[in-house]
């Protein structure tokens, strides 16, 4: 696996640039509260497929940034930067309120006439048409903190005070977009969607992802060992399912 700070570049949307070799790739969206370097344990490639974690605005090297606010800004905000990459087959992938973000995007490549990702991986999330879900939203700010320090920890590093507190403000501006983002009834995708569940996730279990069966006749429901934040080790069961889905959707 290699970092994520090689040929980082401030304030733009992608931490590393796009590989031009790459036959095809998978653009990562970021949880809440934090920022690309989630996917710091996650490998460049998976198969055939590069990794390109996306850095939206208001976090980590972006920080002096304003917050995007909704993901339908979101939407606005990324597409003409992503828009030169996507010139080669491409997915999404989100977890928990980014499968949302990745979905937004999806939606609006669509409606504008450009290129759409050849899948979603949807992880931990429920279809857009249901409400909102999630203990995260009736949380108060101590909860929140703490639910920062331990995603802290789970990826690999060790919580401090004055960054949990800017953490916390971005975490709230992320779960306020996910709370209002919500589309009235399923509509169909162009691509296929992967539904990804983690069998000890008590956040949002896999039994509550069948909503996203409406949103293409191309739907794979998963279910893979872990809770919530495995995701974030890369296990090789996860990657072994992104280069598969890539793989076969590029043989069609």
């Amino acid at each position: 696996m290699s970092s994520l700070n090689a040929n980082r570049v401030r304030g733009q949307w992608l931490l590393r640039r796009p590989n031009d070799a790459a036959t095809c790739r998978i653009f990562c969206f970021p949880y809440s509260g934090v920022g690309a370097s989630m996917y710091a344990r996650w490998p460049e490639w998976a198969g055939s497929a590069e990794v390109c974690p996306i850095q939206p605005p208001g976090r980590e090297n972006r920080l002096a940034e304003p917050h995007y606010g909704t993901f339908d800004a979101l939407a606005e905000q990324v597409i003409p930067e992503l828009e030169p990459y996507l010139d080669r087959p491409f997915a999404f992938f989100g977890h928990c309120s980014s499968a949302l973000a990745g979905f937004a995007v999806a939606n609006r490549l669509a409606g504008a006439g450009l290129p759409v990702p050849r899948r979603l991986f949807v992880s931990s999330q429920v279809a857009p048409h249901e409400p909102p879900y999630g203990r995260f939203f009736a949380m108060s700010d101590d909860e929140l903190t703490a639910e920062l320090a331990a995603l802290t920890r789970s990826m690999g590093g060790e919580p401090i005070p004055d960054l949990l507190a800017l953490g916390l403000s971005v975490m709230k501006a992320d779960i306020a977009a996910h709370k209002a983002y919500r589309i009235p009834e399923p509509l169909r995708l162009p691509g296929g969607v992967t539904v990804i569940g983690w069998d000890r996730d008590e956040e949002v279990r896999p039994e509550l992802m069948h909503g996203w069966r409406h949103y293409c006749s191309d739907a794979r429901f998963i279910t893979l060992r872990g809770s919530h934040h495995t995701f974030l080790e890369a296990p090789l069961a996860l990657m072994a399912e992104l280069a598969d889905d890539m793989r076969r959707d590029l043989a069609r």
